[in-house]
Order: structure tokens, then sequence, then C-alpha cells
């Protein structure tokens, strides 16, 4: 069986991974969905800020009440743990800048999409019919979108609204990149039902 080689569809990954990067706009600023997904401090901003002036924390993620392991059996620090609030913190280095952001987003999108199209050729031929090539595409575009930061997002603690808009989001991501990349495989067969076919 040939490998399909990642030259032969470096236009598909290119356009799934553009079209991906257009649809997380969309999720994150047209639909509803992640509305509630950030809180806002509001009225209590000004004096968490003004606290955190004070603080003078050096960029970092921060986990409180701190608890290491070595300190597990000290009593003061346990019940210092169970009183909580519980939480963490996460101090940039300095301003975030929207574009960098989008830019490093895009970098991603690209990233995982580059990793899709390598596993699916090489399990793919030339000529592999649609839903199959959709089948693996799409398999490996969930594992890179939704299952990445599923075990982290869940041991540190983030809210299970927001890792589940999160994993909504992934699945369309996946689904998307499969379309395009199946759509656009070397001399695919047309899908039993339904479906664009565009030439490669």
């Amino acid at each position: 069986m040939a490998e399909v080689a990642i030259s032969q569809i470096w236009l598909a990954i290119l356009i799934a991974s553009v079209s991906v990067f257009f649809a997380s706009a969309i999720m994150w600023m047209v639909l509803p969905h992640h509305k509630k997904d950030m809180l806002f401090l509001k009225d209590k901003e000004p004096e968490f800020l003004d606290a955190m002036k004070k603080l003078g924390l050096k960029p970092g993620f921060y986990m409180y009440p701190g608890c290491e392991q070595k300190d597990m059996k000290d009593e003061a620090v346990m019940t210092k743990w169970n009183a909580g609030p519980w939480g963490t913190l996460i101090v940039h280095p300095c301003k975030p800048t929207f574009t960098k952001n989008l830019a490093f987003a895009f970098f991603a999108y690209a990233l995982i999409t580059v990793f899709v199209g390598y596993i699916t050729g090489l399990s793919m031929p030339a000529g592999s019919d649609y839903m199959e090539v959709f089948r693996v595409a799409g398999t490996t575009a969930i594992l890179g979108h939704c299952m990445g930061g599923l075990v982290n997002d869940v041991f540190i603690g983030r809210p299970r609204r927001f890792i589940i808009t999160n994993f909504f989001d992934g699945v369309v991501y996946a689904l998307i990149t499969a379309g395009i990349i199946a759509s656009m495989w070397p001399g695919v067969s047309a899908p039993d039902v339904g479906g664009i076919l565009i030439p490669s």
C-alpha cells in the first residue's frame, strides 16, 4: 500500500487549517455557547487588581492554597488546604496581544492538521473511498482537537461547562478537517451518500 505524502495534500491541509481557524472565531465571537464559560469579577475587580499589584507575583501558573507533596503531613498546611478556597491563577508576563494569540492559535490548528494528514497518509492510499479517509482523518483530528488537553483540564479543575463546550468545538473542528481532507484526497472515490467531491 503506497503512502500518501504530506506534499501531496498540502493544499488540503492549508484549507482545512484556515477553515478551522475561522470556525473557531465564529464559535467564540458569534455563537452563544461560550458566553458563560468565562466569569468576570465586575465590581470586585478594582480591589482584586490592587491586591495583585501589591503582591507583585512573578509570571507563572499558581495553585492556591499551596500544598506541595512534601507538606501533606504538615497539620497547618492541611488545615489551610481543607479550609479553602481552592483555585488556580495564571499571571502573564505582559499584556496579552490579540493578534499574537490569533497567530499562535492558527499555528496550533495547522500543526494538528499536519499530523492528521500524516497519519491518514500512512493508512489510506491514493484512490481510497471518501468515507474511509473521512473516518481515519476524523478520528485523528478528534484526538488532536479534543483529547490533548482533556486530562489536564480535568485534573486542574477547569469548570465542567468549559470542558464540555471546548470538547464540542473540537468535534466540529475535527469534522471540518476530515471533510476537507477526505474531499481533496488524491484520487478519492466519491462518497456513497452526500458530500462534495473536490478534484485533486
